[in-house]
Protein backbone atom coordinates (compact mmCIF):
# COMPACT_ATOMS: atom_id res chain seq x y z
CA UNK A 1 0.00 0.00 0.00
CA UNK A 2 1.24 3.49 -0.79
CA UNK A 3 0.83 6.23 1.77
CA UNK A 4 0.64 9.88 0.69
CA UNK A 5 2.82 11.08 3.60
CA UNK A 6 5.56 9.56 5.80
CA UNK A 7 3.68 10.58 8.99
CA UNK A 8 -0.11 10.57 9.14
CA UNK A 9 -2.81 11.09 11.79
CA UNK A 10 -5.35 8.50 12.84
CA UNK A 11 -8.17 10.33 11.05
CA UNK A 12 -6.18 10.34 7.79
CA UNK A 13 -5.59 6.59 8.08
CA UNK A 14 -9.27 5.98 8.82
CA UNK A 15 -10.16 7.82 5.59
CA UNK A 16 -7.86 5.35 3.79
CA UNK A 17 -9.86 2.43 5.20
CA UNK A 18 -8.08 1.50 8.43
CA UNK A 19 -10.24 0.43 11.35
CA UNK A 20 -10.19 2.78 14.35
CA UNK A 21 -10.24 -0.22 16.71
CA UNK A 22 -7.20 -1.83 15.10
CA UNK A 23 -5.28 1.45 15.16
CA UNK A 24 -6.11 1.92 18.86
CA UNK A 25 -4.88 -1.60 19.64
CA UNK A 26 -1.60 -1.00 17.80
CA UNK A 27 -1.08 2.34 19.56
CA UNK A 28 -1.58 0.68 22.98
CA UNK A 29 0.83 -2.22 22.40
CA UNK A 30 3.66 -2.07 24.96
CA UNK A 31 6.95 -0.99 23.38
CA UNK A 32 5.56 -0.11 19.96
CA UNK A 33 7.36 2.63 18.00
CA UNK A 34 4.81 3.12 15.24
CA UNK A 35 2.44 5.60 16.90
CA UNK A 36 3.27 8.66 18.98
CA UNK A 37 1.70 11.82 20.39
CA UNK A 38 3.26 15.27 20.42
CA UNK A 39 0.98 16.41 23.28
CA UNK A 40 -0.37 14.20 26.11
CA UNK A 41 -3.97 14.23 24.84
CA UNK A 42 -3.29 15.27 21.26
CA UNK A 43 -3.60 13.46 17.96
CA UNK A 44 -1.88 10.15 17.45
CA UNK A 45 0.66 10.33 14.63
CA UNK A 46 1.74 7.24 12.72
CA UNK A 47 5.05 6.42 11.04
CA UNK A 48 3.62 4.95 7.84
CA UNK A 49 6.76 3.00 6.91
CA UNK A 50 6.73 1.17 10.25
CA UNK A 51 2.96 0.68 10.01
CA UNK A 52 3.36 -0.91 6.57
CA UNK A 53 6.07 -3.29 7.85
CA UNK A 54 3.85 -4.29 10.79
CA UNK A 55 0.88 -4.91 8.50
CA UNK A 56 3.01 -7.07 6.20
CA UNK A 57 4.31 -9.05 9.18
CA UNK A 58 0.80 -9.84 10.48
CA UNK A 59 -0.93 -10.24 7.11
CA UNK A 60 -2.65 -13.57 6.50
CA UNK A 61 -1.45 -15.11 3.27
Amino acid sequence: MKYPKPVMTTSELKKMGFSADILRKIAREPGQTIAFRLKPNGNIFWDTEKLQKRNEKYAVR
